[in-house]
């Protein structure tokens, strides 16, 4: 009898995992620099994939251009692109987060989040703009148009996705170098 009620006494004084670990001191912040990384990587995660299905896509309008008899004089820009394209995909895929760990030295604060969130807004815009980009490609293609412009447009915002991708990585590196 006296065990149960010992039992039943700690089962109903039973506080949450987040009550304990609270007590820890730093753990908490543990906690939300650990969420801040999880974010991160899955958002990495979605960027880079669905960059993929837009440098398979590419990849699909290339061999519309090159089976079309269209692209032999394009072969060497298509490449340049599809490399691009691709170079921009690997690199959010394999970047690591720049904060991470519990005894990461990178303290980041609210408005230096704000930052880094805004460049993570704009890597969204930029698969957007890209999309765009590769629809007005495919219609100048499939048109028998002159898709030069279309196939410049593509290079030039992949080239821009990539810019802004290393300033994301800069204003993280240059947040650990201000500590």
């Amino acid at each position: 009898m006296a065990l149960t009620s010992l039992y039943d006494r700690i089962i109903s004084q039973k506080g949450s995992l987040e009550n304990l670990v609270s007590r820890i001191p730093g753990f908490r912040g543990y906690q939300e620099m650990q969420a801040r990384r999880k974010a991160d990587t899955l958002l990495r995660q979605y960027l880079a994939s669905e960059f993929q299905k837009l440098v398979d896509r590419f990849g699909r309008i290339e061999h519309e251009i090159l089976d079309g008899g269209k692209g032999l004089r394009h072969m060497s820009r298509t490449r340049e692109v599809k490399s691009k394209m691709q170079s921009y995909t690997d690199r959010v895929a394999t970047a690591a987060p720049k904060y991470s760990g519990m005894w990461a030295s990178i303290k980041i604060d609210e408005e230096a989040l704000k930052r880094i969130y805004a460049f993570d807004e704009a890597q969204i815009r930029y698969q957007m703009s890209l999309g765009k980009a590769l629809d007005e490609l495919e219609a100048k293609v499939e048109s028998g148009d002159d898709f030069s412009d279309a196939l410049d447009t593509v290079y030039d915002t992949a080239v821009e996705a990539i810019e802004a991708f290393k300033l994301r990585e800069d204003v993280i590196l240059e947040l650990s170098e201000d500590l």
